[in-house]
């Protein structure tokens, strides 16, 4: 074991004690889990698809894992809800899956000549100005956990809770996990 690897992360004479390039190296990098880094199992990836396939979702740490069975495939930097707005944990099952999306709840406020009035608005408390028009978040490659509006899909992934409740992933990363899942894949949201 090199010098240093005995040492906390956070040493300054911190060594990473693994193989680079796997993912024990991966978790053991001082950046881990902030960096906006995804990990991928190439060898893994072609095997994987709906029928061996789940995800699972790590509040504390803000990161999804595609998993194999026991596997991860893709280790890859979430947001999930903020505090006003908690992602609930729990076991999910995909209930709907949709490539262009668009929220129906929250968005944009826009004024009779196409000017922004409200960046975050809620279309069911805001009101939508004289002439104006209210437009839904973008949420490509949405997959549904609930009913009442939470999902897994693309958005501004800050390396903190930062949505209403969804769970927020890479715009490189969402298109792989979304083709290797189906309706009624397991989500385990922890």
């Amino acid at each position: 074991m090199p010098s240093g690897a005995s040492l906390a992360k956070s040493h300054e004479d911190y060594v990473n004690p693994y193989e680079v390039g796997t993912y024990a190296h991966f978790e053991a990098r001082k950046d881990y889990p902030v960096t906006y880094d995804t990990w991928t199992n190439l060898e893994l990836l072609p095997q994987t698809n709906p029928s061996n396939s789940w995800l699972q979702i790590d509040l504390e740490r803000q990161r999804g894992l595609l998993m194999n069975g026991e596997k991860v495939v893709l280790d890859y930097p979430i947001s999930s809800g903020k505090d006003s707005h908690p992602t609930p944990d729990g076991k999910y099952k995909i209930l709907e899956k949709v490539v262009d999306k668009r929220s129906n709840k929250y968005g944009r406020m826009y004024d009779s000549e196409g000017q922004v009035v409200n960046r975050d608005a809620n279309a069911f408390e805001d009101e939508v100005p004289e002439g104006g028009k209210f437009v839904g978040a973008p949420m490509k490659y949405w997959m549904r956990l609930t009913w009442d509006g939470i999902g897994h899909h693309i958005g501004n992934v800050e390396r903190y809770p930062a949505s209403h409740a969804c769970i927020r992933g890479p715009s490189k990363t969402m298109p792989i996990v979304f083709s290797k899942v189906a309706l009624n894949t397991k989500v385990v949201v922890k």
